[in-house]
C-alpha cells in the first residue's frame, strides 16, 4: 500500500529544491524561475508517465521493455496509439538517456534540444496551447536562456541531480486521484499566481472551488451525457477542473468538455499542466489563450466566427474584479452594439484611478449570454455587488430575477483569499430555476483567521463548508444563516441578493412582574436624576474655567 504522505512530500522536496537552485542562480522572484520550476516538474511528470505506461504496454503485448524502448520491434506506433493521451516522447528524451551525458561541458545544450524536440514531435501539437490569434504556444521552451552563460551547464546538471527516477518516480501515482493531484498543483504554483486583483491573475482556493462544484452539480438531476463546461477567467483552472472531476469522477459517473479561455500567459501555462496532471488531454484543444470580452474564441463551429458563439452547459467563473481596461473599452463598447452579449452596459473610463474600472460586470453578462436555456453557473463576484444601486449593477440583478435565472447567493467571510480583502459571494445562476425558490446564504460569520505572508486569510473547515453544500443542495432553511425566498419577494426588495435583509427581525420579550416593572423604572428615573445633577455639576466647572482664562 502506498504511503501518500510519503510520496506528497517526496514531491514537494523536489519543488522546494528546483526553487532553491532558481534562488542560487539569481532568478527568485522572477518569470525565468516560475517557467523553469513548472517546466522541469512537467518534464518530470511526463517522462516519468512515459516510462510507467511503456513497462506496461510490453506487459501486456509480451515483449521486452529493452526491444520496445530501443524500437527493435518497431512497436512505438502501437504504444502510441495505446496511450493518446500522453505526451509523446523517443528514448532520447527521457531522464533514463540523458543521465549518460550529464558530465558533458554542452549538457545543457542536449537538454535545451531534448525540449525543443519533444515540442515539436507531430503527435504532441495538442498539447501546444492555442491563443485567440491562432498561434501556438509551445509545451517547452529551452531553459538555460534563464541564466548566465557561465551557469548554463551547472544549472542543468543540477536540475538532473533533482528528477532522476532513483530519487522519485512519478509512475508510482500514476492513476492517482484528482484530489491528490490538486493539493500538488497548489503547491507547485503557490509562489507564482496570488490573487493579487490583476486582471486574470486570480487563485481560486481548492476547497471553496470544490463546494462551489458540488453545488453545481447538484442542482438538478444529472444525465448520462457529456457535459461542455467553460471558464471564462479559467486563472489556473481550479474551478473549472473542480467541476470536470464533480461531473466525471463523482457519483453520477460523468464525463465533461472542457472550454476555458484567459488573458494570463503564465495563467494558460499553469493550466495547461492542471490538466495533463489530471488526464484531460482531450479538452487541451478548448485551452485559448487570450482578451475574453474583446475576442471570445469558442463559437458553435470550431473557428468559425460566423456560426455564433458556443453555448455551454456550466459555466463557473472568479472573474477579474477591477482592472484598468480602458485600451480596450471602446472595442468592447462597438462589440456590444452588435450583439447583446453586453445588455446592461460597458463600464465608463474614471477620470481618476482607471484601475477602479469594474471589469467583473463584463464578465457576469458574458457567463449570463454563454449558457445554454437550460444552463447553470458560479460566479465569484465581490459581495457589494448584491446591494448596489448603480445602473449596470442593477440591470444585471433585475435581468437576472425578471428572466427568473437565479438559484441562490452565498455571501463569504471576508479575507476568503490571501492577497485582498474584498469580500466576496457566490451567485448561482439555473436558466431553468422558473416557479422555484432562491435561497440566500450568509456565511460570513463562518471560518478561523490564519496568517499568510504578510497578509491574514480566513480559512473554511471542512465541517463549516460540508454545511453550506448541505444548506444550499436541500435547500434547508437556518436561523440567520439561511432564508429561502421567491422572486417577487426580492423585487419588493429592489432587487437585493443580500440574505441579512430577508433574515426575520426578532424582537426579545422579557416577562416581568407589576413590581419588578415598577422597580426597573424608579431605578431608571434614579440613575437618570444623578446623570442630570453630574452633568450639571460638570458644566459648571467649565464655565468657571472659562471666566478663569478670559479674565487672564
Amino acid at each position: 500500500m502506498q504511503n501518500y504522505a510519503e510520496l506528497e512530500i517526496n514531491i514537494k522536496s523536489i519543488i522546494d529544491d528546483l526553487k532553491g537552485l532558481c534562488s542560487t542562480n539569481g532568478l527568485s522572484n522572477t518569470a525565468g524561475e516560475e517557467i523553469v520550476v513548472t517546466s522541469v516538474f512537467l518534464y518530470k511528470f511526463l517522462n516519468d508517465k512515459f516510462i510507467y505506461n511503456l513497462h506496461k504496454f510490453a506487459t501486456d503485448v509480451g515483449i521486452k521493455y529493452e526491444d520496445l524502448i530501443n524500437n527493435k520491434e518497431e512497436y512505438m506506433d502501437a504504444f502510441y496509439d495505446s496511450y493518446p493521451q500522453d505526451v509523446a516522447f523517443a528514448y532520447e528524451d527521457t531522464i533514463d538517456f540523458l543521465v549518460q551525458f550529464v558530465s558533458e561541458n554542452d549538457f545543457y545544450k542536449r537538454f535545451d534540444n531534448t525540449l525543443i524536440r519533444i515540442s515539436n514531435y507531430p503527435l504532441n501539437d495538442a498539447f501546444n496551447i492555442e491563443t485567440s490569434e491562432g498561434t501556438k504556444k509551445p509545451l517547452f521552451t529551452p531553459l538555460s536562456n534563464y541564466v548566465e552563460p557561465s551557469r548554463k551547464n551547472s544549472f542543468a546538471q543540477n536540475i538532473f541531480s533533482y528528477i532522476t527516477r532513483d530519487r522519485f518516480d512519478f509512475g508510482v501515482v500514476n492513476e492517482e486521484n484528482y484530489d491528490f493531484f490538486s493539493t500538488i498543483f497548489e503547491y507547485l504554483i503557490s509562489d507564482y499566481n496570488v490573487a493579487s486583483g490583476t486582471y486574470a491573475e486570480y487563485f481560486t482556493p481548492q476547497a471553496l472551488s470544490s463546494a462551489i462544484a458540488k453545488i453545481l452539480v447538484n442542482m438538478s438531476p444529472i444525465k448520462d451525457t457529456i457535459y461542455d463546461i467553460y471558464d471564462p477567467s479559467a486563472g489556473s483552472g481550479s474551478l473549472v477542473l473542480h467541476l470536470a472531476n464533480e461531473l466525471g469522477n463523482g457519483k453520477f459517473g460523468n464525463k465533461a468538455r472542457v472550454y476555458t479561455q484567459d488573458i494570463s500567459q503564465k495563467s494558460s501555462r499553469f493550466l495547461r499542466i492542471n490538466m495533463l496532471l489530471n488526464g484531460l488531454k482531450e479538452s487541451l484543444e478548448n485551452i485559448i489563450e487570450g482578451d475574453t470580452l474583446v475576442d471570445p474564441a469558442h463559437f458553435v463551429t470550431k473557428g468559425d466566427s460566423t456560426s455564433g458563439l458556443k453555448k455551454f452547459d456550466f459555466v463557473t467563473s472568479n472573474p477579474p474584479f477591477k482592472t484598468d481596461f480602458s485600451s480596450t473599452r471602446d472595442k468592447i463598447e462597438t462589440n456590444r452594439e452588435s450583439t447583446d452579449r453586453f445588455f446592461a452596459g460597458v463600464p465608463s473610463i474614471p477620470s481618476k484611478k482607471k484601475k477602479s474600472m469594474a471589469i467583473y460586470l463584463l464578465f457576469i453578462q458574458h457567463i449570463l449570454y454563454s449558457l445554454k436555456d437550460n444552463g447553470k453557473a458560479a460566479i465569484v463576484v465581490p459581495t457589494g455587488f448584491l446591494t448596489a444601486q448603480s445602473k449596470i449593477e442593477m440591470t444585471i440583478r433585475k435581468k437576472i430575477i425578471d428572466e427568473k435565472w437565479l438559484r441562490g447567493v452565498v455571501s463569504m467571510p471576508s479575507n476568503i483569499f490571501a492577497n485582498t480583502g474584498t469580500n466576496v459571494s457566490v451567485l448561482f445562476v439555473d436558466k431553468s430555476n422558473k416557479s422555484g425558490d432562491v435561497l440566500l446564504i450568509d456565511a460570513s460569520k463562518m471560518g478561523s483567521k490564519v496568517k499568510v505572508g504578510q497578509n491574514q486569510k480566513t480559512v473554511l473547515s471542512n465541517e463549516e463548508l460540508d454545511k453550506i453544500v448541505k444548506t444550499f443542495i436541500n435547500n434547508k432553511v437556518i436561523e440567520d444563516f439561511s432564508v429561502l425566498v421567491t422572486y417577487d419577494q426580492i423585487k419588493e426588495k429592489n432587487y437585493s441578493f443580500s440574505a441579512g435583509q430577508y433574515f426575520d427581525v426578532k424582537i426579545e420579550y422579557l416577562s416581568i412582574t407589576q413590581e419588578e416593572y415598577e422597580k426597573m423604572i424608579d431605578d431608571f428615573n434614579l440613575d437618570f436624576a444623578k446623570y442630570v445633577e453630574e452633568t450639571t455639576k460638570f458644566q459648571k466647572e467649565i464655565s468657571t474655567i472659562l471666566k478663569e482664562l478670559k479674565v487672564k
